[in-house]
């Protein structure tokens, strides 16, 4: 059975609706793909936006594309502070009762009332790799990572499903924490 896979850091980022798109952008707005990133399908665009909050604000915080239902803003701890809203872990899409911010764009700006999360830990598989790692969609994992800083993820959600590939994604800070880079080699325990 199969236990080692990579590992990425995903810095502050936001999802949007085609709604708020359109707003922050302009009418009928389509994003501009900047590179592709490992999950398919998914990619960082060259626009960015401002969010600000209570306390402070992060300028030119980048868009991830393609547009969803609900728009959602991922940002470490640290970032959250900085912002002045309440840091709340969740899995991606979980973002009912989070904290809202506004959102800056250059013809246009929305204040979201919920939607900025601090990402959990997660790994995503492509079904086949479920199989191979004895896991399934929903399964709760630690994860070992080896080497200077080394230490144990706990509490790691596995995502199974046909349009995934195999990764672990932590936020930078525990991607620092942990001395890791992007591609670096972690094992999951049980």
């Amino acid at each position: 059975m199969k236990t080692k896979l990579p590992i990425a850091l995903s810095n502050k980022h936001i999802h949007l609706s085609q709604n708020d798109l359109n707003i922050l952008f302009g009418e009928g707005y389509e994003l501009t793909r900047f590179k592709d990133l490992s999950q398919p399908g998914q990619y960082a665009c060259e626009e960015k936006v401002d969010i600000v909050g209570p306390k402070g604000t992060l300028k030119g915080v980048r868009i991830l594309g393609p547009v969803r239902s609900d728009t959602q803003i991922e940002l470490s701890i640290s970032d959250s502070f900085a912002l002045g809203v309440k840091p709340v872990v969740r899995n991606s899409g979980d973002i009912l009762d989070t904290p809202g911010a506004k959102v800056v764009g250059p013809k246009g700006e929305i204040e979201i009332d919920k939607g900025v999360i601090v990402a959990a830990r997660h790994i995503h598989m492509y079904t086949k790799d479920g199989e191979d790692y004895g896991v399934k969609d929903k399964d709760i994992v630690s994860v070992k990572v080896s080497g200077p800083r080394g230490l144990v993820f706990d509490n790691v959600l596995v995502r199974v499903a046909e349009n995934f590939a195999l990764e672990m994604h932590v936020d930078i800070e525990e991607g620092n924490a942990a001395g890791v880079r992007n591609g670096d080699m972690v094992e999951i325990i049980k």
